[in-house]
Parts: structure tokens; sequence; C-alpha cells
């Protein structure tokens, strides 16, 4: 960097941070992103279809990542966390650590040294719905594309194994923690946000029914790409449910979980009907809800689902879930009529909620969180996406841009 105190580090590779990223670099100022996993995309890149076009994530992210590789003013760090941050805008002194990959520049992504491993690890790409050889390829259009071997082989025979198939020495088995410090003008926050873990929910017994799964998994179900090549099955057997229930606010809007509303959730949960319905016709859905939430212009889209015969609203906070019989069978109240119900169902899908990631890492750095944990920006630290606020994907650009621009006039004006 010819001038690093004129350098923006953006934190997260998600949606917002490669935005963020992609609008500083090409303005014209240097930038290093930094992401906690092996590849860019974030959580955007385990969705089968987002908003507002509902096409495939890939659409968005493959250009993306063209202009970063086109880009020589973005530096990106994946498998990196910022662990320190000292300074005021304008003069930042950060300090970054970076996990080992086992996996060098050399990578072509040939496969050998997956196909040498015999262990296997929950593919943390499908949500742990799915394992994967313990050498491993993040998903097939990742950024960047290169393979990474799980630090729970090395130094075993495994390991040494896939060391021995790589025909091109990419497989570097001494490869450890780096530490890189830098220097920067400002700072671009966006670290995400994680799904609210539904084994705090007791009363639905998450663990019991491996066909009880969360909104993010069955995106996963969904996606050609995921554990079932696209194909919606229940996980317990590997058909197709004949009723599938989606649960909202599963811990949002709750004193005891979140207190707040994240937002996307029905908005996930009505797109979700529309993989069932398009996919299984036969297929009855039903979403219980304390009540939806589909702002402006997505009204359209509740409007078109609640339109479909095959889709069943039930005004209720469900209140208990139970595995019996091979079946899921849900408890609740209908708050519209006073009645008390049971339902069964085949397939149970959770609408966990929006975790912002500063709730359970924070910066490290003088920042304030409000009650939820969600950051809240300052003078050169400015707060974008989901850490910031619950939002959609298109909003996540939009914010990211904002965050951009803030983070370019503190530099210029330094």
């Amino acid at each position: 960097m010819t001038d690093q105190n004129k350098a923006i580090l953006v934190v997260g590779g998600g949606i917002t941070g490669l935005t963020a990223a992609l609008e500083a670099a090409e303005s014209g100022y240097e930038v290093v992103l930094v992401e906690r996993a092996p590849y860019l995309g974030g959580r955007v890149a385990q969705l089968h279809h987002y908003f507002p076009k509902l096409c495939p994530p890939y659409c968005g992210l493959e250009i993306n990542f063209r202009r970063i590789r086109s880009n020589p003013r973005l530096t990106v760090y994946t498998m990196a966390e910022v662990t320190a941050i000292d300074g005021g805008p304008g003069d930042f002194s950060v300090t970054i650590k970076q996990r080992p990959r086992y996996v060098n520049e050399k990578c072509t992504a040939c496969g050998k040294c997956s196909e040498a491993v015999e262990a296997k690890i929950k593919n943390p790409f499908d949500y742990g719905l799915s394992e994967i050889p313990a050498a491993y390829l993040p998903h097939e259009l990742c950024y960047p594309y290169r393979y990474v071997i799980d630090p729970s082989i090395i130094g075993t025979e495994d390991a040494n194994r896939a060391k021995e198939a790589c025909p091109y020495d990419a497989v570097d088995l001494e490869d450890s923690e780096k530490e890189i410090n830098l220097t920067v003008g400002a700072i671009v926050w966006a670290a995400g946000w994680t799904p609210y873990d539904p084994t705090k929910l007791e009363n639905y017994d998450f663990a019991k029914s491996p066909d009880l799964i969360t909104n993010v998994q069955f995106e996963r179900l969904a996606a050609v790409n995921g554990p079932t090549g696209g194909k919606i099955l229940k996980p317990s057997d590997g058909q197709p449910p004949k009723s599938v229930a989606f649960v909202q606010c599963a811990g949002s809007r709750d004193e005891n979980h979140l207190p707040f509303c994240s937002t996307v959730c029905c908005l996930a949960s009505l797109k979700q009907c529309t993989y069932v319905r398009e996919q299984l016709p036969d297929t009855e859905c039903t979403i219980y809800f304390i009540d939806i939430r589909a702002m402006s212009r997505n009204e359209d889209f509740y409007t078109r689902v609640k339109a479909d015969e095959g889709v069943k609203f039930v005004k209720s906070k469900i209140a208990r879930i139970e595995a019996t019989g091979g079946k899921l069978v849900l408890e609740g109240e209908n708050t519209a009529t006073g009645e008390k119900f049971t339902a069964e169902h085949d397939l149970v899908v959770l609408a966990t909620g929006m975790q912002p990631n500063t709730a359970e890492n924070q910066i490290p750095a003088n920042v304030s969180y409000d009650e939820y944990g969600f950051a809240i920006s300052q003078p050169g630290i400015y707060i974008a996406g989901t850490c910031r606020s619950p939002m959609e994907v298109q909003s996540c650009g939009q914010d990211a841009t904002k965050a951009a621009l803030e983070a370019i006039q503190t530099v210029v004006g330094r």
C-alpha cells in the first residue's frame, strides 16, 4: 500500500462486506477484506434463492468475484479475524490472526487430496446436513477456489495421505497461524449474523428428530448443490414430505431469547413454501405465525402465496413440538378462534431469528451496542448490514454502499 492511512479495512466477506469492499476499491482506495470462513459470500452463498428476484445467489456472487480478481487495490484474507484495534479515525492499528488452511496457492482444486483422506466431517456449508471428507472444497464456486484441510486430521496418516496425493505440492502440513499488522484510515464492520441456536428452545426439543430443521437448513435442502441435490426430502428417511410446517418466530420476539423481530423470517418462510409447492404440488404447507410481516413491495408476494390453496395460515405461537411415531406433533392455540389444537406434520421448519455476530463476538474496539447486541457506528468505524440491524439482501447492499462512502469520507479528510 502506498499510503496505508488512506486504506480501508472491511471486516466480513458476506454480501455486505463484499459490496463495501468493492465500492471502495473501485473508487480508487486500497482495501483489505477480512473473512472468518474459508470462502467469501457469507450466508447468501448458502441460499437456494434470494429476494427480490428469487434467483440463485451465484448470479450476483460470481460477478463480484470477477470484480475482486480484476482489482489490484483489493487484498483478501480468508480464515482470518481481527483481534485488536487501536488508534482513531485516519490512523487505526489493526491486528489480524489468520488460521492455517494447510493448502497453499499452488492448489488447482483437482480434488486428489479429498479422494485420499478417509475421515469425514460435518459439512458447515450444509449446516451439518451432510458429511464431507476432511480435505474439502467449501463449495463448487467458492472464492478463493482452493481446498481446505480440517485441523482435526493434522498429525494423522490421513493428512499425510492428502499431502502425498497432491501432484502440485499444494498441501502444506507445516502451515501455521499468522499475525498480520496493518495501519488503516477507516473500518467497515460487516461481520454478519448467526441463526439463533434452536437447541435453546427447550419446548421444541430440536435434537430429538432429524425432521425438525431450521429455515437456513431448509435452504440447503432446496439448493441444487445441497445434500439432496435440490430434492426436498425428509432427513430421517429420504422420502418427500406430505405435510410441511413453518413455525414463525422460533426464538424471536421472545424476552427469553431474541426480543426483537428479525424482519426477514416471514418472507423466508413464504419463499420456502413456493419451493415446496413447485417441487411437490401434492404437499401441503402450513405457516404458524404471530403476524405476517411483509411490508412494501413484498406485500404482493405474500398475497400470491396466500392465494395458493395448498398453503394454510394458522395464527398461533406454537407452544410445543414433540417427535412421536415418525411424525412431529405441534401443540398450540389458534389465537384467531381461541381453540387449542394439535397438528401432525412430516417436516417442520423453524424460522429462527437473526442474531448479530456482534452480540457474541464484540468488536475489539471501544464501540457501543444497543440492547440486542447490534453494533453502533462511531467516527472511523462504520457498522453495516445485519450486525447493525436485521435486513434482507438488497438492504444489505444499500447499507454497505453507505458505509463505504462514510469510510472514504474519513480517509479523504485525513
